[in-house]
């Protein structure tokens, strides 16, 4: 019998984060990913002990496993004006402590955008940037993330090559890695839903990165098809990637093993009624039964 995926959802955490455990327990998640503030604002309202126990208790009294964060998407980390640069590095600090306080194993960064600069300078700017993070944060249960990107822009991450700069160059591989997202993949021009893309793929990754880098998957079918850089996320099975990729990764000896956490649209399906969680989780899982 194949080992069954650790498959969940990012989930709200609205009326507090021990509601996401809840959210998370009734779609039938394996694992979970919250945001610890608000996403798109700068200010975060301290952490009470009361909301951290309660998350713990809450999590601790469930099934699931591998709770990870996503930080806030207005954090740039290579951006050339020094102010929103050193507010981004003071936010990711912020969001890696609250982190560590609620014993999360991850927390998922995009990279960020070098804008009018140039992509060297956006590279090299990320890895000082996350350097700086590492010596302003106690080491805890929480590692730092890079997302790979669909690269929209000038948004840096969307090439396997960026983010191997990027961790050789941290050279932190206990604190540091990579979150693989396979819609961003699939739209930045990785063929995955090909068998030969897939393994083509596969191959760069066992080139490009040291072992255990990839330490979680987001798992999203893309609305926009293969190389448009565009981020756009799609339902399992139902966008431009289509089923076949997914099962490559859940059948994956390296991949198949690591939590993967959906991204897709909450509600739930008009003709069904069902909610879309419950039903991307049963379809991902009925690939590899």
């Amino acid at each position: 019998m194949k080992n069954q995926p650790i498959l969940g959802s990012h989930v709200s955490a609205a009326g507090g984060l021990h509601r996401a455990v809840e959210r998370a327990n009734g779609v039938g998640c394996n694992c979970v990913q919250v945001f610890t503030k608000n996403n798109n604002q700068w200010r975060a309202k301290p952490l009470e002990d009361s909301a951290v126990t309660a998350w713990r208790e809450a999590f601790d009294h469930s099934n699931l496993s591998h709770p990870i964060a996503h930080a806030s998407y207005l954090i740039n980390l290579a951006s050339p004006k020094p102010e929103l640069l050193q507010k981004s590095i003071d936010g990711l600090v912020v969001e890696w402590e609250r982190a560590n306080l609620l014993g999360l194993e991850g927390l998922v960064v995009h990279p960020g955008a070098f804008t009018d600069s140039s992509e060297s300078e956006g590279l090299n700017r990320i890895v000082d940037a996350v350097a700086e993070t590492l010596g302003r944060v106690d080491p805890g249960s929480c590692r730092l993330l890079l997302e790979n990107t669909a690269g929209q822009g000038s948004c840096l991450g969307h090439t396997f090559k960026q983010l191997a700069f990027m961790i050789d160059g941290i050279d932190a591989h206990e604190r540091v890695g990579i979150c693989l997202d396979t819609c961003h993949a699939f739209a930045a021009g990785y063929e995955i839903n090909t068998e030969a893309g897939f393994q083509s793929t596969r191959q760069e990754i066992d080139d490009l990165f040291p072992a255990d880098t990839i330490a979680a998957l987001h798992l999203n079918d893309s609305k926009k098809p293969l190389g448009s850089r565009v981020d756009r996320h799609d339902h399992i099975g139902r966008g431009e990637i289509g089923l076949e990729a997914f099962r490559f990764v859940l059948e994956d000896d390296l991949l198949g093993k690591l939590p993967g956490y959906l991204e897709t649209e909450k509600g739930t399906d008009e003709e069904t009624g069902e909610d879309w969680d419950i039903i991307n989780l049963r379809t991902l899982r009925g690939l590899v039964s």
